[in-house]
């Protein structure tokens, strides 16, 4: 007797196929574990700057930066940076040199080079006048959900002296990444190595991170309340000093007043904050800060001048 209800076979019915798992993110770097409680904070701010920005072409920018404060000497600096056309996101571009010099002849320089779809160089170098200070080499691979990276610092073969840092960052699921550092130095009649694990949970409204180790340590939370209000804690342990830092920061954005407040209160009685005001049509960016450290009895403030 034929199928007279029209149905299909029970061979013949489609097969529901099975859900593809999104792959893993790639975790970033080790440097960038506490970027996003770290910018909530304000920056230090003392005496007058003026800095000026200018934009010479797609490829390159230069800045005037005069610094003028009551605990120095006035300064003059020179920034430089050269992007190239690879572009790998809206804030990476390769390759790319960046140099600072300033009034005295002193250097910073950085060169991040891209020599493979997934293999990242950078040098930097640190000149106090005419005398090398710091000379470093990194060399980082990205994955498709693990980092590793490998830095060189001030290696010197005569002198038998260099410090080796290891980075490894695994991406376990969407939100947890564990990882770790090993810092490896070495020079005559001294060596040794610092091992740190790390650890970074990222949820829809909040991070929270936290490096552990011989050497201490460091903690940190970061929230996002709003498009408007973001908080960040820092813990702060060193086992060789002996002493133990806290932290409180806030950001608080005013969209319609062009304004950006932030401020922080920590555990060594500092409290501090710094107010950024944008000067619509002018490319002009104003800023004053304060700074109170209650335990020592020091107040410095900060304004400057931002064109471009």
């Amino acid at each position: 007797m034929g199928n007279t209800l029209g149905l299909a076979p029970m061979g013949a019915l489609p097969r529901r196929s099975p859900r593809r798992e999104e792959p893993l993110p790639n975790p970033g770097s080790f440097d960038e574990l506490h970027r996003l409680c770290k910018d909530v904070f304000p920056a230090q701010m003392e005496g007058v700057k003026l800095v000026v920005n200018k934009v010479l072409s797609s490829h390159f920018q230069v800045a005037h930066t005069v610094h003028m404060s009551a605990l120095g000497l006035p300064g003059y600096h020179l920034h430089a940076a050269y992007a190239g056309d690879w572009q790998l996101s809206a804030t990476e571009m390769f390759p790319t040199v960046v140099g600072d010099m300033d009034s005295s002849g002193s250097l910073n320089a950085q060169v991040l080079l891209l020599l493979a779809e997934r293999l990242r160089a950078k040098a930097v170098f640190q000149t106090q006048q005419a005398k090398f200070l710091t000379w470093q080499f990194d060399g980082e691979y990205r994955g498709d959900d693990y980092t590793a990276t490998l830095t060189l610092g001030n290696p010197d073969l005569i002198g038998e002296s260099v410090i080796m840092v290891a980075h490894f960052l695994q991406s376990l699921t969407h939100r947890l990444v564990l990882g770790g550092e090993l810092v490896y130095h070495r020079r005559p009649g001294e060596e040794g190595a610092i091992l740190t694990l790390a650890g970074k949970y990222s949820a829809v409204h909040w991070v929270a991170t936290l490096n552990v180790g011989s050497g201490g340590a460091h903690a940190s939370y970061y929230h996002k309340a709003n498009e408007q209000v973001q908080v960040g804690v820092e813990f702060e342990a060193n086992t060789r000093l002996q002493d133990t830092t806290f932290s409180f920061g806030y950001h608080l954005t005013l969209p319609q007043a062009n304004m950006v407040f932030r401020g922080l209160v920590d555990s060594n009685w500092c409290v501090g904050a710094v107010l950024e005001k944008k000067m619509p049509p002018l490319p002009v960016t104003l800023a004053l800060g304060a700074f109170l450290n209650h335990w020592r009895n020091r107040f410095h403030c900060g304004f400057s001048i931002t064109v471009g």
